[in-house]
């Protein structure tokens, strides 16, 4: 029986595998997740062979070997990755979702996956949308590559309460990879989240949107006071272009860092985002931040560490 006494030094990367074709991807970017962090690598699959609830599969269901068998090929080729990197298995039975939910309590990252389903079926899959609302630890979902190249691209808004998770990581996640942040705010105009079309009066626009790029300027001085080696560029748009945005920034930068929110919105958001010129959906993977990770600790990087490699 597992406990969340876990510290933040300790706790492993883990990676769901589910026999998928993106299985083996998946494995590579937890084991340079777990490299990067220095920490262990837990491999779990979860078996649904005793589920019987209302999202089991009509599909065969494979036995309780195959699941170890999985598991063993999985474990066999992250040790070869990174023989540096303490690699576990774990075979869990029942519903996918509420099980990975559980070790997410113990967990420093949680790498997950999109649906192998093509660009018929843009999102994300069941099991990993529910985790990007519910995992106690950052949920990084794999979407097609991982570029070695461009910048950590960070959503933020301009309440420290809300974003100084989603900033910390971000920010410490930029400085050890010795890569540039850029930071995005989605302005919305006075009145348009209600639905009330604005009344702007001649010059308002430039004023309002220099005040929301004040109020990011703020937000992020003490995380750029804190790295001040890592170069920042400030991105402020409207609502309007926020799907735009977001799609140019998954396809542009490394990895996109996200908060969960309050209501999800924009995790639904990043759900659907799809590379248009593609048959599949091929962009940077996303990081979506759970405002508590903060407060357990988690997710933190030990800066203290030599920046080693896979």
């Amino acid at each position: 029986m597992h406990s969340d006494v876990s510290t933040p030094r300790n706790r492993p990367v883990v990676v769901g595998v589910n026999g998928s074709r993106i299985g083996p991807a998946l494995v590579d970017l937890a084991v340079t997740e777990a490299a990067l962090y220095r920490a262990p690598l837990l491999i779990t699959h979860v078996w649904p062979g005793r589920y019987a609830g209302a999202y089991r599969g009509h599909g065969a269901v494979p036995s309780r070997a195959d699941a170890e068998r999985l598991l063993e090929l999985s474990a066999g080729r992250a040790r070869q990755l990174a023989a540096s990197v303490p690699v576990t298995t774990e075979l869990l039975d029942g519903g996918a979702a509420n099980q990975l939910a559980e070790t997410s309590r113990r967990a420093r990252l949680l790498v997950l996956g999109h649906r192998d389903e093509v660009y018929a079926r843009p999102t994300w899959g069941s099991t990993t949308a529910y985790l990007a609302h519910q995992s106690r630890c950052p949920v990084m979902v794999y979407r097609g590559v991982v570029p070695v190249d461009g910048p950590v691209v960070v959503a933020t808004s301009s309440r420290p309460e809300e974003c100084d998770a989603t900033l910390g990581y971000a920010f410490e996640r930029a400085a050890l990879v010795s890569a540039p942040l850029t930071a995005i705010h989605i302005w919305t105009r006075p009145g348009a989240a209600d639905g009330i079309p604005p009344i702007v009066r001649p010059g308002a626009y430039a004023e309002e949107r220099a005040v929301a790029d004040q109020a990011l300027a703020e937000v992020l001085a003490g995380w750029t006071a804190r790295f001040p080696d890592v170069p920042v560029e400030r991105l402020v748009v409207g609502d309007f272009d926020m799907a735009l945005t977001i799609e140019r920034a998954l396809r542009r930068g490394r990895l996109m860092v996200a908060g969960i929110g309050q209501s999800g919105s924009f995790a639904e958001l990043l759900c659907s985002a799809r590379e248009a010129r593609a048959v599949v959906r091929k962009t940077s993977p996303t990081v979506l931040v759970p405002r508590e990770s903060a407060r357990r600790g988690n997710p933190v990087v030990s800066l203290q560490y030599p920046r080693d490699r896979v």
